[in-house]
């Protein structure tokens, strides 16, 4: 097989990688280098930087339709294209170059979760188990028929950042199990159940801000799912404050209230209240509660916004 490869963020990293040791990736599509963090460094990306370890071929058009991008992938003449997080969906005249197609690797359990969120919708809404979902592309977002699944188990402690590598593995070990089946014909696709669809769209940094009138439970699911990014945040004297982690107690202090508990930090929601496990003012480096409060005793009885906006 002639394998092109499109793919962009470190979730795609495993998945050229296993290729590359197994099949002939003729060339590499990922998206343009873009700035990054406060000082708005140009960046590349992950694959990009794995791609030029492995000497391939790598082209990084803004739109898949140019002209130069068209001719590139017909010049390597993919047997299949394979895509992991690219970013962005496939023209038709991309779907249809290769003679098998393209296939995307997707995490989550199809038809649950289609969308560029999937691994931190799973973990906001209380699943039980999450996946990788290899599909045959068609001109939807995550809607083509499936190949293959496999699935793994999520705990009452799974962060966004151990799903994520997690399944980043998984899908690489599935590709790499499947694709030679795949090109010999021995797969037969299944079409997805759409009427069981959801939908896990783009997360913005907006959405990291806590709304403390939701229930302790879901607020503590928001702190697992939102790690790394766009992390969970509120508002204390102006300033943006960072959570990270937390469990869930009883009680029914007002939301957003900060008092002790058997001299430990606790806030109000609107069910239960959280025990945050540390926090961190924008610009400072995360201290556990205890040391927090110890630094800054003001915090304990003070008002947290309950719904703090982007800034």
């Amino acid at each position: 097989m002639r394998i092109v490869f499109m793919g962009t963020p470190a979730f795609a990293v495993p998945c050229l990688r296993i290729l590359v040791e197994q099949v002939e990736v003729v060339g590499v599509v990922t998206q343009p280098d873009r700035p990054s963090g406060r000082g708005g460094a140009i960046r590349e990306s992950p694959i990009k930087r794995t791609a030029r370890q492995y000497g391939l071929p790598l082209i990084q058009p803004r739109k898949l339709q140019e002209e130069a991008a068209m001719d590139q992938l017909r010049d390597w003449r993919p047997t299949v294209i394979v895509v992991t997080a690219f970013g962005k969906l496939l023209p038709k005249a991309v779907l249809d170059l290769p003679p098998l197609g393209c296939v995307n690797v997707h995490a989550s359990l199809l038809p649950r979760w289609r969308g560029a969120a999937p691994i931190p919708a799973a973990i906001l809404a209380g699943d039980t188990e999450s996946g990788i979902s290899i599909v045959q592309m068609d001109e939807g977002l995550d809607t083509g028929p499936v190949l293959s699944q496999a699935r793994y188990p999520l705990s009452l402690t799974t962060t966004g950042a151990e799903l994520h590598n997690a399944l980043s593995e998984l899908g690489a070990r599935e590709l790499a199990r499947i694709l030679p089946a795949f090109a010999r014909g021995e797969i037969q696709p299944e079409e997805q159940e759409n009427a069981r669809a959801t939908c896990a769209p783009q997360l913005r940094r907006a959405d990291g801000a806590i709304d403390w009138r939701q229930l302790a439970k879901q607020i503590e699911r928001q702190l697992r799912a939102y790690d790394p990014w766009p992390g969970s945040f509120t508002k204390w004297g102006g300033q943006r404050l960072i959570i990270h982690g937390g469990e869930v107690g009883v009680g029914d202090e007002p939301p957003g209230q900060v008092f002790l508990r058997d001299g430990r930090l606790a806030i109000g929601c609107g069910e239960g209240v959280l025990l945050p496990e540390r926090l961190q003012l924008a610009g400072r480096r995360a201290l556990p509660a205890a040391e927090f409060i110890r630094g800054r005793p003001a915090v304990v009885g003070a008002q947290l916004d309950e719904a703090a906006d982007s800034n």
